[in-house]
């Protein structure tokens, strides 16, 4: 059995590395033809006129990766709390199988729900299209809740309950004993979900593609319409050919090296604070 998990192991490690080498070896010589600077630093989108700077989709990504984290997290936080020390065992089975159901949805689905009730109610508020940097924000926000959820949940259902009695019996009330020494406990798998979010919402396509109104500008406010990496890949891959495929591929380079970063960078932050 030593061997059969060590295969399993070497397997999905041989699977990323792949994936790995094929998106570097299409995407670096793109990038290198056009320029890094260029490529990563130009604010124009224009493959009909060999204009490949993606700097708009780059900072789209980071925006609504950051906005759905803020709106997401929150909930999520409060909704495993609630789940895991307030829930009545009455509501409890009915409220972790609609979080379940919610992981299972399809992200068609979602993005059909931004398209026909986000965009039009933020078209509403704050005029323009609709189709906008914060309608990506709170889909994405929504989408990642069954996920942070499910993994906070389990984290702080592992917490000894020693911890929360003896906090209890030091004198702190219920919501300080679980605010303040729980979820402390359980900080390396809260931020597993976080985490976990955080890949959810700058790898998502379809349902950004559908209501962020797909421009390759910088954003201006949070109504403005954008387009992120993943949906100009989405929306390019179709149609592209020569140079234009390739710098897709480059594309798919730097929203690796992304995510990888702002993994990263929340888990030091985590280190720094323990």
């Amino acid at each position: 059995m030593k061997v059969v998990f060590l295969i399993a192991a070497c397997a999905s490690v041989l699977a990323v590395f792949l994936i790995c080498v094929f998106l570097f070896a299409n995407g670096l010589p793109a990038m290198g033809k056009i320029g890094p600077l260029k490529f990563l630093f130009g604010t124009e989108w224009r493959p009909t006129n060999d204009k490949f700077g993606i700097l708009p989709m780059i900072v789209a990504s980071i925006y609504v990766t950051a906005g759905a984290i803020l709106i997401g997290v929150p909930i999520a936080l409060f909704t495993s709390v609630f789940m895991a020390r307030y829930c009545p065992k009455k509501i409890y089975k009915p409220l972790k199988s609609g979080i379940e159901l919610m992981a299972g949805v399809p992200s068609i689905v979602y993005g059909y729900f931004g398209l026909v009730l986000l965009v039009p109610l933020i078209r509403q508020l704050f005029g323009g299209t609709g189709s906008s940097m914060l309608a990506a924000c709170i889909l994405l926000g929504i989408m990642i809740l069954p996920t942070i959820i499910g993994v906070t949940e389990s984290a702080v259902r592992s917490v000894p309950e020693s911890y929360y009695e003896g906090s209890l019996a030091l004198g702190a009330t219920k919501e300080r004993s679980i605010f303040f020494v729980m979820l402390p406990a359980a900080k390396s798998g809260i931020l597993a979900g976080v985490v976990l979010g955080i890949g959810r919402a700058i790898g998502e396509t379809m349902a950004v593609l559908m209501v962020v109104g797909n421009a390759p500008v910088i954003p201006d406010s949070i109504s403005s319409p954008i387009s992120t990496l993943t949906s100009q890949i989405a929306l390019d891959m179709s149609y592209s050919s020569g140079l234009h495929r390739s710098a897709l591929f480059g594309m798919g380079v730097v929203l690796f090296i992304i995510s990888a970063a702002l993994v990263g960078i929340v888990r030091l932050i985590s280190k720094k604070r323990g």
